[in-house]
């Protein structure tokens, strides 16, 4: 699920390079929002020492329950969140919701920013009892204070609908999905194109929505539903994002699943093909995401019968994953099944037992995720 950070409410950043800071309250907003930047950029290493410094300097300057620090913790531990700290970010999130809340009063939509967050870090835990609920407060506060078609308020329902999907109740989610396209289309499509314009953090917003509602109907096996939201998706990201993006190669393996669930592996072939070259370009060629893309390129050849294709790929990802997440790690199991089911369609037993084998020692001894 994405986070939501605080911005700083200061002047352009431009301006206060050229003219300087004029005290260390100045020079925290600015290291505030020049983190905030490499956050979005998702520059991580350069964002976490930014963040780190503007808050030491915001609490020795406003004391330690100014909703400024407030901020600056709810940024770190979307940082720390993204990238997987979840026990550096639990309590920094914790830390900034009883600020907002003692200062800013418990129905501010600040509260409402970071019970999102700390709920979708419960989610990505897998602890969807914690988080409902604080899901279900932040959009009462959000259709209070902001109005029931508030953008906010779609963020919150395509959060909410998500940790349904997730539970597998997808009665309850589907609504809360329609509900969230629904405002984004109206809210905002209809008002800023006719005046033509059209934020990109709003289209992406609405790009989001289209996949989630897209991969529900997926699970509802409604691929005739899924298809036109996932093209659509795929398009809005293209045009807001650049056709390079590893967002967009994401959306292009989405696309390309929907095509070969339908039986369409032509059409599904060079979306696959696309992926792996934008992500080994932006993301290097080691990198976990690109060894995700080659294990499914490799199934969609294999699928086509072409095995010769598919072994090659495999044997890359695994390397990958053995490298980058650990021997133990379960994307290596997964692999190495794939790998075993390929040998077996061979008639290769002698090759695919010892994978399938260490498959499951990686299984029995709870390889890590």
């Amino acid at each position: 699920m994405k986070f939501w950070v605080q911005s700083a409410l200061i002047a352009p950043l431009v301006v206060l390079s050229v003219l300087g800071c004029t005290n260390n309250v100045d020079k925290a907003n600015e290291l505030h929002q020049q983190a905030t930047i490499l956050y979005e950029q998702r520059d991580y290493e350069a964002a976490l020492p930014l963040y780190q410094s503007a808050l030491e300097i915001r609490e020795a300057e406003l004391g330690e329950n100014h909703p400024d620090v407030a901020d600056t913790l709810n940024n770190l531990a979307a940082l720390y969140s993204d990238q997987g700290n979840h026990e550096a970010a639990l309590p920094l999130f914790q830390r900034s919701l009883r600020i907002y809340e003692t200062e800013l009063g418990e129905n501010h939509p600040d509260v409402a920013d970071t019970l999102n967050n700390l709920a979708a870090l419960y989610s990505d835990q897998g602890n969807y009892e914690a988080a409902l609920p604080l899901f279900q407060r932040s959009l009462r506060i959000f259709e209070t204070e902001l109005g029931e078609n508030h953008p906010d308020v779609a963020n919150t329902l395509n959060n909410l609908a998500a940790l349904y999907y997730e539970q597998g109740n997808h009665e309850a989610a589907l609504p809360l999905f329609q509900r969230s396209l629904r405002i984004f289309e109206t809210e905002i499509f209809e008002t800023e194109l006719s005046e033509n314009y059209l934020d990109v953090a709003d289209s992406l917003d609405v790009a989001d929505s289209l996949d989630l509602l897209s991969a529900l109907y997926v699970r509802q096996g409604n691929y005739e539903a899924a298809l036109p939201l996932s093209q659509r998706s795929l398009r809005i990201q293209e045009t807001e994002l650049g056709e390079n993006h590893p967002d967009v190669a994401t959306s292009l393996g989405s696309l390309a699943a929907v095509y070969a669930l339908q039986g369409n592996r032509e059409a599904a072939l060079p979306l696959r093909q696309r992926s792996l070259r934008i992500r080994e370009t932006a993301l290097g060629a080691n990198h976990p995401d690109v060894a995700d893309t080659l294990n499914n390129l490799a199934l969609l050849y294999a699928r086509q019968g072409n095995h010769e294709a598919a072994l090659p790929l495999l044997q890359r990802s695994l390397r990958i994953y053995e490298t980058k997440l650990g021997e133990n790690h379960l994307s290596v199991a997964y692999t190495l099944n794939i790998q075993a089911l390929l040998y077996s369609e061979q008639g290769n037993e002698a090759a695919a037992l010892p994978l399938r084998q260490r498959a499951e020692r990686i299984r029995q001894m709870g390889g890590s995720r």
